[in-house]
């Protein structure tokens, strides 16, 4: 599996896994291959840093998304994905980033101690739980998302 970072004209970052440099080429030539923000079909490899791999008995950076390797996917599964990563975006626009503080944030909005507004961020599987259990309205975004303080 090979990884490029991705870009469409307007900018959006993205990346996206590869069996080799030739898949990327013709899924891109076959329309396959899409920017999850805007939905353009123009996109191009962008400028990466080379992958330098760790030793044996190192540990992967905390945080870091794990991708599976998932082959070719059928047609209907491809735009279901488009979709919701095309929801989750036009959500995501009109949400406020919290960060860690997001069952800090959750609270306080359900019980009133602050405006209610749409937010997002980070929280552990524990505080998730809790949020549930108090009857909080939480979901899980179905692709991962970067911290504001990540993006170029």
């Amino acid at each position: 599996m090979i990884v490029f970072d991705l870009a469409c004209p307007e900018g959006h970052p993205s990346e996206g896994w590869f069996a080799s440099s030739e898949a990327f080429s013709d899924q891109l030539a076959r329309g396959l291959v899409t920017c999850p923000q805007c939905g353009s079909r123009d996109i191009a490899k962008a400028p990466m840093a080379p992958a330098v791999p760790v030793k044996g008995n190192a540990r992967a950076p905390s945080g870091r998304a794990v991708r599976p390797v998932t082959g070719d996917l059928p047609p209907e599964v491809i735009r279901a994905m488009h979709a919701l990563a095309n929801a989750q975006t036009i959500a995501l626009k009109n949400s406020t980033w919290v960060g860690d503080r997001f069952a800090e944030e959750s609270r306080a909005i359900h019980y009133g101690e602050r405006d209610q507004a749409v937010i997002h961020g980070e929280a552990t599987r524990d505080q998730a739980v809790a949020l549930v259990e108090e009857g909080i309205a939480v979901s899980p975004l179905p692709f991962p998302v970067r911290r504001p303080e990540d993006v170029n």
